[in-house]
């Protein structure tokens, strides 16, 4: 059901904003309330270095660690590839 008076981009991002430092603010231990988050991102390396888990722990968390950056560098690159199409669209994409 579509909404008769949908938000603008700029008050779903204050919405979200709001919605966050609600949380925060009635979280006292933020390590552990993200701590889940982290480990199950880190599994994810985990499985596609070394789905069998054969490796060497030393040579497993080479490898996570590489799979790691890889995962930030394609994010950068998608990032930075967007930005060259909003500027030479003229701001429109």
């Amino acid at each position: 059901m579509p909404m008769s008076n949908p938000l603008t981009p700029a008050q779903r991002r204050l919405r979200a904003q709001i919605a966050a430092n609600a949380r925060w603010a009635n979280t006292s231990d933020r390590v552990a309330a993200t701590a889940k988050g982290r480990d199950k991102f880190e599994q994810r390396f985990a499985n596609e270095v070394d789905p069998d888990g054969t490796l060497p722990p030393a040579e497993r968390a080479k490898r996570i660690a590489n799979a790691r950056s890889a995962y930030f560098q394609r994010l950068s690159l998608k990032s930075s590839q967007a930005r060259s199409r909003r500027r030479d669209t003229g701001g429109a994409a």
